[in-house]
């Protein structure tokens, strides 16, 4: 008992010491920030596609007929005029040799019936025959200038149809497929060579809905290639499709290019870029959102106090990535984009980056 005596005078004095003692001093956390600025234009898109002839066509047979010849293949270059492949021949030159051979006889059943009508009506004019006979041979002078009409159509359709036995280009190009081979039977209109006209170029791109429904009107695309971007092109949309692609949803879409250079082949791979609309506002990025009082906030710091204060926002579009606000901020304001949950207003933090989110 008098060992615990002087223990207990000495607690007193222990607890006014502890209610001196300095308080500790508060937490300071550190951030990473970003320095907003208002957005100077749109989003900026890209896409892979490929280079396309403005005009394809399949080059047919008119008739039908064995080809004996193809004189192109896939990749030859043809100029207007030029025999790209021919059919068997023979059956057509006989059907013109008989057509022919009609023409003649029917010439010369018209010369015998011209000459009996002239004598039918100097003899009626005369009164050394009557007008029966004299109508009868006008009718048979009718006959035979009508079968004449008839047997030269005839040589006429058999001339054309020896002359579709070869099937020419009709406009300058290169050859981009082939339908048939030598020794096949083919019907008319059967595609036995494509060609890919000269007269211009396209930028083929399949476009997911959302980048075509955010696509300004009559927008000016930069088409590169893909392999050397220091090759470019300035193109227009020329062709939209109305339907999506039942197995990718994207549309296709041509895009018409203004004096591409030589080094855009067709097939070659080009990514063309785009200027989406843009609207007003301030970006930031996604992990500086948090929520006050159930709206959209970011915490902001004071460069004086180096302390942070939660502000709401007007948020006008986001993603993954990015948040577009409209209204609650100003050029030059410092957000925080990382450790926003474990802040308090009102609290001391430490920069620890203050990049610019200037677009």
């Amino acid at each position: 008992m008098p060992r615990l005596l002087p223990l207990l005078a000495i607690l007193p004095m222990l607890g006014a010491c502890d209610d001196n003692a300095p308080a500790a001093p508060a937490e300071i956390r550190p951030v990473r920030v970003v320095t907003v600025a208002p957005r100077s234009g749109g989003d900026s898109v890209s896409i892979t596609g490929t280079v396309a002839a403005e005009t394809e066509v399949n080059l047919a047979f008119r008739i039908d007929g064995r080809m004996v010849e193809r004189l192109v293949n896939v990749g030859d270059r043809v100029t207007a005029g030029q025999v790209v492949a021919r059919l068997d021949r023979q059956n057509e030159e006989n059907s013109l040799r008989a057509a022919r051979a009609q023409l003649t006889a029917t010439r010369a059943q018209l010369v015998e019936a011209r000459n009996n009508y002239q004598r039918q009506r100097e003899l009626l004019q005369t009164g050394f025959t009557t007008r029966v006979r004299y109508d009868q041979a006008t009718q048979t002078l009718r006959s035979a200038e009508s079968a004449m009409d008839a047997a030269q159509a005839q040589v006429n359709i058999a001339e054309n149809r020896l002359g579709y036995t070869e099937l020419h280009a009709d406009a300058g190009g290169t050859v981009t497929a082939r339908g048939a081979e030598n020794g096949e039977v083919v019907q008319p209109g059967r595609m036995i060579v494509q060609i890919a006209r000269e007269e211009g170029r396209d930028a083929v791109f399949d476009v997911p809905p959302s980048m075509k429904d955010q696509a300004p009107a009559d927008p000016v695309i930069e088409v590169a290639l893909t392999m050397d971007p220091a090759v470019r092109a300035i193109g227009r949309v020329r062709e939209v499709s109305p339907r999506a692609d039942p197995a990718t949803g994207t549309f296709r879409v041509r895009v018409g290019l203004d004096a591409p250079p030589p080094a855009m082949r067709l097939g070659s791979t080009v990514t063309g870029r785009m200027e989406l609309g843009g609207s007003a506002g301030i970006e930031v990025p996604a992990s500086a959102l948090t929520r006050s009082q159930q709206q959209p906030a970011v915490w902001v710091v004071d460069p004086a106090t180096q302390t942070v204060a939660l502000r709401p926002v007007e948020v006008l579009r986001f993603d993954p990535a990015r948040v577009l606000v409209g209204q609650g901020l100003e050029s030059g304001d410092i957000v925080v984009t990382a450790g926003v949950q474990a802040l308090r207003p009102g609290q001391k933090v430490r920069l620890l980056g203050a990049a610019s989110a200037a677009r």
